[in-house]
């Protein structure tokens, strides 16, 4: 199973859903964002070096503090290197050896968002409530449907809102909606490149997450 983790909109938490997912799932998680990477790092070789041919996309893929990824580099020039004709062959060959992978695509709907987002099984997208931020997932899950990639969940982030307005939300963007609350154990987490579980296995942020992936699990193809 592929997910894509988007949204439009920069700042609404794809990354830190994107690696909280993959380690409910037990996926690879691929940092997309070819020009701005926010997925922890590590050493070795990287998507852009994948992308250019210059190694193997398995051997790409690490653990870094108990989930795997494959990161993406930080240099301007490996991004425009970088051929994105191969991307849904890397993809493919991750998905055969790991089973689940994870796509953190990067923000706004440029090409490689509507190549990452055609490669997925199903989309997850990510939003905060904000006329903005809604209106940018509007257009995202519009490119989806017309890369035949469906909906699978949307993820209301750093929220806190009633019934009504949740039905809102699920009505216009189409798929069931998980609200995480903004919480310091998720900032900590997220600094310290953790999943939010390893940083309090107790938390609402790590309860609702695990309901996240619970709702992507339901949507895998058997």
């Amino acid at each position: 199973m592929i997910v894509a983790v988007s949204g439009g909109k920069g700042g609404v938490g794809k990354s830190t859903m994107a690696l909280n997912l993959g380690a409910e799932l037990d996926a690879v998680v691929v940092d997309g964002d070819l020009a701005m990477a926010d997925i922890p790092h590590g050493r070795g070789p990287d998507l852009h070096d994948v992308l250019t041919g210059r190694a193997d996309p398995i051997e790409a893929v690490r653990t870094i503090e108990g989930t795997r990824v494959l990161p993406c580099g930080r240099s301007l020039a490996g991004a425009r290197a970088a051929d994105l004709g191969r991307f849904e062959d890397i993809i493919d060959t991750v998905e055969r050896e790991f089973g689940r992978v994870v796509i953190d695509c990067p923000a706004g709907l440029a090409s490689d968002v509507g190549v990452q987002l055609h490669v997925s099984d199903l989309v997850v997208l990510v939003t905060t409530d904000t006329d903005e931020a809604i209106t940018d997932a509007l257009r995202t899950k519009r490119l989806a449907l017309e890369v035949e990639a469906p909906i699978g969940a949307v993820v209301l982030n750093r929220a806190t809102v009633g019934v009504d307005r949740k039905r809102a939300i699920e009505r216009a963007l189409g798929a069931p909606v998980t609200v995480v609350p903004s919480a310091q154990v998720v900032h900590e987490a997220r600094a310290n490149g953790l999943p939010v579980r390893e940083t309090d296995s107790g938390s609402i942020a790590t309860e609702r997450i695990q309901r996240l992936a619970e709702t992507v699990s339901r949507c895998e193809p058997k």
